[in-house]
């Protein structure tokens, strides 16, 4: 399970075509968001654009619509003013109590989306997630000062919980493999699916657990990327960093395996790099891996809910039970902060530590 990860000299190295697509992707969704918005979230996007990834302002961008049309809906400074309109002295108005109003309104709402009415609710997370919107924006203004306060800075975030870390046990991870290449439990249909992607599913998945990579890096990879001498992997990181995360036997075995599969089949122009295909022979999507890790996870693991990133959660759990070392794993699944690995797999070294303590006898043999 172990997994070292050795950083890539970028010198004459370039993000890969998938991760430019996605770059070029969000830039234009995040263009057609800000249409009809406040001229000034222009100059906003423009400013974060260095410190913020892609999704995150696409997020803001939702999130600051939201709390605009609530203001026009519920402020009376702003009931008679247009979205597009708004202006830097319409934020001035805005006050604490505003946005406590506001945080409290997001914890239910409706929304009209094509003639249908959309509930929506929100926990402390979502609610956060809001609020820390709100904030970054008058942040960047009141440090520019052009508004002379930040009222969002006077609203506490809400408490959030942590939340239990779903991970698979090692005789879930067997079933789970056993799943992903036999099909046993699968409905008659699948099973016919399951003919034409059994070594795909399992390679992706033998992927996932065998060196804790995140979905999109998994989607990302390209067939130039794998280096079998070695037993690396080329992948991108979030924040755009190349990285080498190292593979064992199990995992170049599945990838063997596919790849004799994945050399007979011709893809569909543009994805000839792509390492993992559909059945329409493109790169495979986000979805397409949540959905086949769902369905194999269903029968191994009934009373869990397995993602892609519960997988991730397993690796970095087994890593850091053979090896008790929160810098490994953290520096594996590519966490700039130990403090957030040792947040989710410290307890394990709890449980460790109570099993030590039942082995010893002080005057009892």
């Amino acid at each position: 399970m172990e997994a070292i990860v050795c950083p890539i000299d970028k010198g004459g190295l370039h993000l890969s075509d998938y991760h430019e697509e996605l770059k070029i992707n969000s830039t234009l969704k995040l263009r057609n968001l800000l249409k009809g918005q406040p001229e000034f979230l222009q100059e906003f996007f423009r400013g974060i654009r260095d410190t913020t990834s892609a999704r995150t302002r696409i997020g803001y961008a939702y999130d600051l619509k939201l709390f605009f049309n609530f203001l026009m809906e519920n402020k009376q400074d702003f009931k008679d003013k247009l979205l597009n309109g708004l202006t830097l002295d319409d934020l001035v108005m805005v006050t604490p109590d505003d946005i406590e109003i506001y945080m409290e309104y997001v914890s239910y709402y409706e929304k009209n989306h094509k003639r249908t009415t959309l509930k929506r609710t929100n926990e402390e997370s979502g609610k956060s997630r809001k609020l820390a919107s709100i904030r970054t924006l008058f942040t960047y203004f009141y440090k520019k000062r052009k508004v002379p306060s930040n009222p969002a800075a006077l609203v506490d975030f809400p408490k959030t919980h942590d939340k239990v870390i779903t991970r698979l046990e090692i005789n879930e991870v067997v079933k789970l493999l056993d799943e992903a290449e036999y099909g046993e439990h699968l409905t008659e249909t699948q099973k016919k699916y399951h003919q034409i992607t059994c070594k795909r599913d399992l390679a992706i998945i033998s992927v996932l657990l065998g060196t804790g990579i995140r979905l999109s890096e998994c989607v990302g990879i390209n067939l130039d990327h794998i280096d079998f001498e070695t037993g690396g992997i080329k992948i991108t990181r979030k924040g755009g960093n190349e990285v080498i995360v190292y593979f064992g036997e199990e995992v170049e075995e599945a990838l063997n395996d596919y790849l004799k599969e994945r050399k007979q089949i011709e893809p569909l122009t543009g994805h000839e790099d792509a390492l993992f295909l559909s059945m329409q022979r493109r790169r495979i999507t986000d979805r397409s891996i949540q959905l086949l890790v769902k369905k194999y996870a269903k029968p191994a693991a009934s009373l869990k809910t397995i993602s892609p990133h519960k997988l991730r959660s397993t690796y970095g759990t087994n890593l850091y039970r053979e090896t008790g070392d929160i810098y490994l794993v953290a520096d594996a699944l590519g966490h700039s902060d130990v403090n957030t690995t040792r947040k989710h797999y410290a307890e394990i070294g709890e449980d460790q530590r109570r099993k030590a303590a039942k082995h010893i006898k002080l005057r009892k043999e």
